[in-house]
Formats: C-alpha cells, structure tokens, sequence
C-alpha cells in the first residue's frame, strides 16, 4: 500500500540544521527498509498559483489555493505494508522534522 505524509508547517518556524539532520536519518532508515518511494519539500505558498484550464478556460490566480498560516511545507511518498506501519512512519516523520504531519492512503 502506498501512503502520502504531508508535513503540516506554519509559515513563521523555519528548520533547524537539527531537524534537517533528523529527516536526513528518517529518510535513511525508510530507503534502508524499501519504504521510501519519493521525499520533497516544497516552497512557500506565496509561489503557488491555481491553474484551471478546464474546458480550455487558461485561468491562473497567481494565489495559493488556501490563504492560512498553516500550510504543506514537504511530504513523503511511502510504502508500507498495512495502515499500523503507515502510522508508525508518520508518527516517526513527525517526530524527526518536528511538525504535525497528516497520513492518507493512495486509491487503489
């Protein structure tokens, strides 16, 4: 089963050298494991921008989708056997880069 771990971030905490060491460790330990497929981090929502380009209407806000403090900073792309060793390498990643992070399973 794949599983996606957002890391939950708000916009006045930059990382520590000490944190980037620990999702260094983390991501280590998950490669080691097979469990790792992709990590990222992703910049700050004011470089988002909305896209609709349905039924050809080329509309861009130029926004993020969400205006709020809390926000996606990074993400891991995981696998795992069952939920329970999802939720251990959540609960692990939270722990390591010292951030909320939300769990959700892939479809299919």
């Amino acid at each position: 089963m794949k599983f996606l771990i957002s890391v939950i971030d708000d916009l006045g905490k930059p990382g520590t050298p000490e944190e980037m060491v620990a999702i260094d460790a983390f991501n280590d330990a998950m490669a080691e494991k097979g469990q790792l497929i992709f990590a990222g981090g992703l910049a700050a929502p004011k470089n988002a921008s909305v896209i609709d380009n349905r039924d050809g209407a080329g509309l861009e806000t130029g926004e993020p989708l969400f205006a709020a403090v809390e926000n996606f900073s990074g993400f891991w792309i995981v696998q795992a056997d069952d939920l329970e060793t999802a939720r251990t390498l959540a609960f692990e990643g939270s722990r390591a880069c010292n951030r909320k992070v939300e769990l959700r399973p892939f479809l299919g």
